[in-house]
C-alpha cells in the first residue's frame, strides 16, 4: 500500500478507519500526527451477496435482488481490526479512536435493541441486508417519483428530480408490500453503517450523511404522512416510526468503544467512535479535495461523484445535494454510476475466452492486464464499438435502474480486447456526462480527483483524463475510504478541531497524475458523440425496450416476494448465525 510508515514511538497516536465495501471489510491503522498508514488488513465477507439464493436455506432469489449477512460485518471487527494492529506493532493502548465507512444505501429491519429481524427469520428475504445494488425495488422508486412529481413535493428537486430504487424510502416500501409481517415486527430500517457504529458503541447515532442522501431527511424534514400515505395507506408513518432517530453530524462522536466491542478488536474500551459516514463521501478529505469544485469519483465496483459548492441549485440526476453533506459549511453534491468495476468483472468472467486466460498466466499478467496491453495501442475509434455502461441501470444523470447495458457496432471480426475497451470508454464517458451536466447547472467541475482500486489502471485512468478533457489527479492512498474514515475517527477523538484541519495534514494527493493529449480528446469526441445519441434515445423514453426486456424478465418470476423453488447452497456457502 502506498505510503506505509515504519517508525513509530511509543508517543505516537493512532486511529483506526474500517472500510465497508461490497465484498469485504479493511482496517487501516493511521498515526495522528501526519496521516502516515501504518498497517492494514482486510477480511472477506464470508457469505458475500446473496443475489440468487438465501444462504441460509437455499430459497432462490428472484432478478435484482442483493442481500447480505449482519455477521460478516462483525465479522471484519473480530479479524481485520485485530490484525491490522498486530501488523502495525503498536501497543493497542495508542489507538485514540475508531471510525467507520459503508457502502449506501445499505439498510436492514432490525428490533430496538438492535437485533437483525434476519436472526429471527432467516427463511424471509425482506428480513436481510438489502445491499445498496438491490434494484428490485424499482416498481416502488417509479411510484414515489411519478407521485412527488404530481404533487410538486419541494424536496424532489434536491435529488435532481428522480429517488433511486437503491435508497430507503424504495426499499422500505418493497418491504411493507412484499412482506408486512417483517415490516410491522422491525423497529428501526437502519443503514448498516449506523448498524455498525451501534454494535461499537451501544448507541444508535443516524448519520448526517446517509440521512441526507439516502434517507431524503432535507432541511430536517423526511417527506410528509400524507404523501407517504398516498403511496399506501400502511406507509404513512414510514419515516416517524422506522428511520427517524437523533441525528450526528460527520466527524462528531457517536459514543465510546464498549466493553464487548472491545474484546472482538483488542482495543481499549472506551476509546471514541465517530459517527458513521459514506464510503464515498468519506473519502473527500483523504484525496485533500473538499473545497468547491473539486470532484472526487471514488472508482471501484461502482463509481460515486461527490463535491462541495458554496451555492445550492438543482442539478439534474445529481443523487443528492445535502447542507454539510460532506463538511460543514458547505453544500455537497453526490452523483454517480451504478457500475464500472462490476461491468469489467462481469465481462472478463463471462464473456472473455479461456485462451486468453492462458495467455494472460503465460506472459504473467492478470486478464484485466492482459486485454489492456493488447488493446493499448489500438487507435482510438478502432475497434468501431460504442457501449452504454448500464449494466447495473443508470444512477446519474437518468436515475433509472431500469436501463441495461448495449454494444453497438459488433461484427464477427470483433475481438474480445475491443470489447473490453468500449467498456472502460462507455464508463469514462458516463462520467464526462454526469461532469457537463454539473457545469450546465451552475456548478463546475474544476479539479476532477480519481480514488479507489481502479486508480492504479494507468490505461483507464488516461482515458478518463482524455474523455473528460481534464487532468486526473488521484488520491495518494490506496485505501481512501478507510483513511477518510480514520481522519474522522481524529475529529472524534479531539485530535483535530474539524475534518477540513484533519484532511489537510492526514490527507494525501497527487495533483494532475494524468493530463489530456489534444489529439486523442479530439478523436473521443467524435465518440462521446455517438454515446449520447444513444443515451438520450434509450434513456429519455423515446425507445423504452430495455424496460420492457426487463418488466418481461421480472414477470417470469414471482413478484409477491414468495419463492418459486428452492436450490440447495453451494457447500462453501454455509448458514447464516
Amino acid at each position: 500500500m502506498a505510503d506505509i510508515a515504519t517508525a513509530t514511538s511509543a508517543d505516537d497516536r493512532f486511529v483506526i478507519g474500517v472500510d465497508y465495501g461490497t465484498l469485504s471489510g479493511r482496517a487501516l491503522v493511521v498515526r495522528v500526527s501526519d496521516g502516515a498508514e501504518i498497517a492494514t488488513a482486510t477480511h472477506e465477507y464470508s457469505h458475500g451477496v446473496m443475489d440468487t439464493h438465501l444462504a441460509s436455506t437455499g430459497q432462490k432469489l428472484p432478478p435484482e435482488w442483493a442481500l447480505q449477512v449482519p455477521t460478516d460485518y462483525t465479522d471484519v471487527l473480530r479479524n481485520a481490526v485485530p490484525e491490522a494492529v498486530r501488523l502495525a506493532g503498536i501497543d493497542p493502548a495508542q489507538v485514540i479512536g475508531i471510525g467507520t465507512d459503508f457502502t449506501a444505501s445499505t439498510p436492514m429491519p432490525v428490533l430496538a435493541d438492535g437485533t437483525p429481524l434476519s436472526d429471527i427469520h432467516p427463511d424471509r428475504p425482506h428480513a436481510w441486508v438489502k445491499l445498496w445494488k438491490h434494484h428490485a425495488a424499482q416498481p416502488q422508486a417509479t411510484r414515489i417519483n411519478e407521485l412527488a412529481a404530481a404533487r410538486a413535493e419541494s424536496w424532489l428537486p434536491r435529488y435532481g428530480g428522480f429517488i433511486s430504487s437503491e435508497w430507503e424510502f424504495a426499499k422500505g416500501l418493497q418491504l411493507l408490500e412484499e412482506d408486512p409481517q417483517v415490516y410491522a415486527e422491525m423497529d428501526h430500517f437502519i443503514e448498516a453503517a449506523d448498524w455498525i457504529v451501534w454494535q461499537l458503541c451501544g448507541s444508535y447515532v443516524r448519520n448526517a450523511c446517509t440521512a441526507g442522501y439516502k434517507g431524503i431527511l432535507q432541511d430536517g424534514a423526511y417527506p410528509s404522512r400524507e404523501f407517504l400515505a398516498a403511496l399506501n395507506p400502511e406507509f404513512a408513518g414510514f419515516a416517524e416510526d422506522k428511520i427517524a432517530h437523533a441525528i450526528g453530524q460527520l466527524g462528531a462522536k457517536a459514543g465510546a468503544l464498549t466493553a464487548e466491542a472491545a474484546a472482538w478488536t483488542g482495543l481499549p474500551e472506551g476509546i471514541a467512535v465517530a459517527v458513521g459516514n459514506i464510503d464515498a463521501h468519506v473519502t473527500a478529505p483523504a484525496a485533500k479535495a473538499v473545497s468547491p469544485g473539486q470532484m472526487v469519483a471514488i472508482m471501484g465496483t461502482s463509481t460515486c461523484h461527490v463535491m462541495n459548492s458554496d451555492v445550492l441549485v438543482e442539478v439534474p440526476g445529481m443523487c443528492g445535494v445535502v447542507d454539510g453533506g460532506i463538511i460543514s459549511g458547505l453544500y455537497g453534491y453526490e452523483a454517480g454510476q451504478s457500475g464500472v468495476g462490476d461491468i469489467f468483472a462481469w465481462y472478463v468472467k463471462n464473456q472473455v475466452p479461456g485462451s486468453y486466460f492462458a495467455a494472460a498466466e503465460a506472459a504473467g499478467l492478470s486478464i484485466h492486464q492482459h486485454l489492456t496491453e493488447l488493446i493499448r495501442d489500438q487507435p482510438i475509434g478502432g475497434h468501431g464499438l460504442v457501449a452504454l455502461d448500464w449494466h447495473s441501470g443508470n444512477r446519474s444523470v437518468l436515475v433509472d435502474t431500469g436501463l441495461s447495458g448495449t454494444l453497438v457496432g459488433a461484427t464477427l471480426t470483433t475481438r474480445p480486447e475491443e470489447v473490453y475497451r468500449a467498456l472502460v470508454e462507455s464508463t469514462a464517458f458516463g462520467a464526462r456526462t454526469i461532469i457537463e451536466t454539473f457545469a450546465t447547472s451552475g456548478v463546475p467541475v474544476t479539479q476532477f480527483i480519481a480514488a479507489g482500486g481502479l486508480i492504479k489502471n494507468d490505461f483507464l485512468m488516461q482515458i478518463y483524463s482524455d474523455v473528460l478533457r481534464m487532468p486526473v489527479s488521484t488520491i495518494g492512498s490506496e485505501q481512501g475510504p478507510a483513511l477518510g474514515s480514520a481522519i474522522h475517527a481524529a475529529v472524534a477523538a479531539g485530535a483535530y478541531s474539524d475534518v477540513h484541519a484533519a484532511g489537510e495534514v492526514m490527507g494525501r494527493l497527487n495533483e494532475n497524475a494524468f493530463t489530456p493529449d489534444e489529439q486523442r480528446a479530439d478523436a473521443y469526441d467524435a465518440l462521446f458523440a455517438e454515446y449520447t445519441l444513444l443515451h438520450d434515445y434509450f434513456g429519455r423514453g423515446e425507445n423504452n425496450v430495455m424496460h420492457r426486456l426487463k418488466a418481461l424478465k421480472r414477470d417470469a418470476f414471482t413478484t409477491d416476494g414468495s419463492v418459486p423453488e428452492r436450490v440447495e447452497p453451494p457447500a462453501s456457502t454455509g448458514g447464516s448465525s
